[in-house]
């Protein structure tokens, strides 16, 4: 089973970006989706991602994650950052 998980692009330099959620950074390729810009939400999957969601169905995710017990108990607002 492959995991995709949602990040903000929060910076962009021709086909690389910086991604970030949960306090994590890390960059990855936006070649498969090229019409990006800074703040939209992707689905991050072995450094490349791989569609572009809403801010709405990134949330839905983070909640399902926090359903199951994905993040630090200690986190107050796993949600996007």
């Amino acid at each position: 089973m492959c995991l995709a998980l949602p990040m903000r692009i929060t910076a962009l330099d021709g086909t690389r970006a910086t991604i970030a959620a949960e306090g994590l950074e890390q960059e990855c390729s936006v070649m498969l989706v090229p019409d990006v810009a800074v703040g939209d939400y992707v689905l991050v999957h072995a450094g490349f991602a791989i569609s572009v969601l809403d801010e709405a169905d990134a949330q839905e995710t983070y909640d399902l994650l926090r359903e199951i017990g994905a993040f630090d108990e200690g986190d107050d607002d796993p949600g996007p950052r």
